[in-house]
C-alpha cells in the first residue's frame, strides 16, 4: 500500500471521529433542551400571596401583580392526592412536631382575680341614742381597734337632763304612782342606760349632764363620722366598726367560667402582700345575677383571719381545679395543634405507614379549653398522631399546593390557563381573598383582660381570629379587609377600656374595668 493511500485512510478515520463528537454532542444538548422545555411546560405557577392562583406559564399575579413562582409538587401518591408530603429535612427546618392522641380525665383550671373584703354580716354602725352635742370622743381615728362595751364618746343632752329630773320626781311618789315611776325608768332604758346607772341616779340624786355611748361589738373602726363639738340627732351614726376575725374573699368570674364553678368548690389562692403563703377556702356563695357593667359574677369565700393577716382591699389570685365529669375519658390534644378559623377548627393528622412525613387536614369539633389543652368531641381517634408544633407551616404548604387547608375548604380544581389571564383579572372580585393578618399593642394586665380583649375583637364584623399575648401586650387579628379595617378594631378596644397604640380609652370605660385589670399607673 502506497504512502498516499495510508494518508487518505487516516484522514478519513479522523474526520469520522470528529463528526461523531460534534453531532452527538449537539443532539444530546438538543435533547436536554427539549426535556427542559417540557419541564417548564409541565410546571404550574402560583402567587405567594394568593395561592389560589394557578397558571401554566410564568407571569404576574392578576390580583396583586407579584411575579409568579413555580409550584412545588408534593410526592404524595395518587391514592391520597389531598395529603401534604414533606421531606424529613423540610419538616425539621419547620420544627414540625407531633404527639399521639389519648383518652384522659380532663380537669379544667379556672383562674380568678379578686379582693379581700370585710364580712358584711359583722359590720355594725355605732349610733347615738339621744340628741345632743359631742363633748368628747374616746376613739379618735379610723383603724383603731375597739372592744365590746368600750366607751366611744360623751354626749351632752338636754333631753337626758330633763328625763333624769322626771325620774327623781317620780321616785318620790313611787308608792302611790308606781306606773309613772316605771315609765320614767323605762324612758332612760330606751336611751341605753343600764339599770345600775339608773339606780345610781335615783340613789344619789345627782343629775348627769352627759351620757356615754358604748360600743356594741368588737372590731376595727373603719369610718369616723363625727368630731368634737358636733351636734347629733337620735340615731345619727358616730362610727362604723367591722369585725375582721372572719373576712370574705370576693372573686370576679366571667360568664364563660361560671359553668365550671359551684358552691362547695375548693379555691386555692395567694395574696400579693404575702408571697409564698398559700391560702384556701370553699365557695360559699355565687351571685345569681351578672353585673351589667363589668359582666362578672362575684364568687365568695369565707376565711378565718387570726392575727389579722388578711386586710380588706388586698388583691387575691385564685385557682379552681374543676373536674369535668361530663367529659370523662374524652380525647385531649394540646392547644397549639388546633388551627381555628372562626367557623372551623382543624388539625393536621400524620398518615401512618410512610417513610417521610405525610399529613392530612382533619376538621374536628372542640369541647372546652382546659388550660393549654382542648377536649375533642368529634374528629379524632385514639392513637392517631397530630401536629402539635409547626401546624401553620404544614397549612402554608397545603395552601401553596392548592389543597384543602385552613383557609380553603375545598381543593383547588386545577390550574388556570394563560389564555384566561385577562378574564381572571377582570373578575378578580369573584376570587376568594384570604384574610389579612395584622398585629398591634393593646394595654392590659391579666387573663381577664385577655378574654375581654379577644372577645371584643371577635365581635367586630369581619374579624375571624384574635389572640392577645399577656406578656408582650400584642393583639394578633385575622380579618377580612373588605369588611373591616384596623381603625375599627382599635376603636373597639378603646371602647371596652383598653388603650391601643393610636387610641386611648375614655376614663369612664377605663374605670369600669375590674381592679386587677387597671393597667394605668
Amino acid at each position: 500500500m502506497s504512502r498516499q493511500t495510508l494518508l487518505l485512510a487516516a484522514t478519513l478515520i479522523i474526520g469520522i471521529f470528529l463528526g461523531w463528537i460534534f453531532f452527538h454532542s449537539s443532539s444530546s444538548t438538543e435533547e436536554k433542551h427539549e426535556h427542559a422545555t417540557d419541564d417548564l411546560k409541565n410546571k404550574i405557577w402560583t402567587c405567594a400571596m394568593h395561592p389560589q392562583i394557578r397558571m401554566d406559564e410564568t407571569g404576574k399575579c392578576p390580583i396583586c401583580g407579584m411575579e409568579l413562582i413555580p409550584l412545588g409538587q408534593s410526592g404524595t401518591s395518587a391514592m391520597d392526592p389531598g395529603s401534604i408530603h414533606l421531606t424529613k429535612e423540610s419538616a425539621q427546618l419547620a420544627n414540625v412536631q407531633t404527639s399521639v392522641v389519648s383518652h384522659q380525665n380532663p380537669e379544667k383550671e379556672v383562674r380568678l382575680y379578686g379582693k379581700v373584703q370585710a364580712d358584711e354580716r359583722l359590720r355594725q354602725n355605732q349610733v347615738s341614742f339621744v340628741s345632743g352635742r359631742v363633748e368628747k370622743l374616746m376613739v379618735n381615728f379610723t383603724g383603731e381597734p375597739v372592744r365590746k362595751a368600750q366607751p366611744l364618746a360623751l354626749i351632752y343632752s338636754p333631753e337626758l337632763v330633763t328625763a333624769q329630773q322626771e325620774l327623781l320626781e317620780a321616785a318620790k311618789s313611787k308608792q302611790t304612782q308606781p306606773e309613772i315611776y316605771e315609765a320614767a325608768r323605762e324612758k332612760l332604758r330606751q336611751w341605753k342606760l343600764a339599770d345600775s346607772q339608773i339606780s345610781a341616779i335615783e340613789n344619789t340624786g345627782n343629775v348627769r349632764t352627759d351620757i356615754e355611748i358604748q360600743s356594741t361589738t368588737t372590731g376595727i373602726v373603719t369610718a369616723r363620722r363625727v368630731n368634737n363639738g358636733d351636734y347629733v340627732s337620735q340615731g345619727s351614726v358616730l362610727f362604723e366598726v367591722s369585725d375582721l376575725s372572719t373576712v370574705w374573699v370576693l372573686f370576679d368570674a366571667y360568664e364563660s367560667d361560671l359553668p365550671f364553678l359551684k358552691t362547695g368548690d375548693k379555691i386555692d389562692f395567694s395574696i400579693q402582700a404575702s408571697p409564698g403563703t398559700a391560702f384556701s377556702g370553699t365557695v360559699k356563695f355565687i351571685d345569681p345575677v351578672i353585673d351589667p357593667v363589668s359582666r362578672v359574677a362575684r364568687v365568695r369565700l369565707e376565711i378565718g383571719n387570726p392575727g389579722g393577716k388578711l386586710k380588706p382591699e388586698m388583691f387575691a389570685t385564685g385557682i379552681v381545679k374543676a373536674n369535668l365529669d361530663q367529659y370523662r375519658d374524652k380525647m385531649v390534644i394540646p392547644r397549639s395543634a388546633v388551627l381555628w378559623t372562626g367557623k372551623r377548627s382543624v388539625v393536621y393528622v400524620k398518615q401512618p405507614g410512610t417513610e417521610e412525613p405525610v399529613f392530612r387536614m382533619r376538621i374536628i369539633e372542640l369541647g372546652p379549653l382546659l388550660g393549654n389543652n382542648y377536649v375533642i368531641n368529634v374528629g379524632l381517634s385514639d392513637g392517631e398522631e397530630v401536629v402539635t408544633q409547626g401546624a401553620f407551616s404544614v397549612d402554608a404548604a397545603a395552601q401553596l399546593e392548592g389543597k384543602q387547608s385552613m383557609m380553603n375548604q375545598e381543593e383547588n380544581p386545577g390550574s388556570v390557563k394563560a389564555s384566561d389571564k385577562n378574564k381572571m383579572a377582570t373578575k378578580s372580585t369573584s376570587i376568594e381573598i384570604p384574610l389579612e393578618l395584622q398585629q398591634f399593642k393593646v394595654s392590659g394586665n391579666c387573663d381577664m383582660c385577655k378574654e375581654r380583649i379577644e372577645s371584643a375583637a371577635k365581635s367586630v364584623a369581619g374579624v375571624a381570629t384574635a389572640q392577645w399575648n399577656v406578656k408582650s401586650k400584642v393583639l394578633q387579628v385575622q380579618f377580612d379587609k373588605t369588611k373591616v379595617n384596623m381603625d375599627a378594631i382599635e376603636k373597639k378596644m378603646a371602647g371596652v377600656g383598653h388603650d391601643t397604640e393610636k387610641l386611648k380609652a375614655s376614663d369612664e370605660a377605663y374605670k369600669q374595668l375590674p381592679a386587677c385589670c387597671l393597667y394605668r399607673k
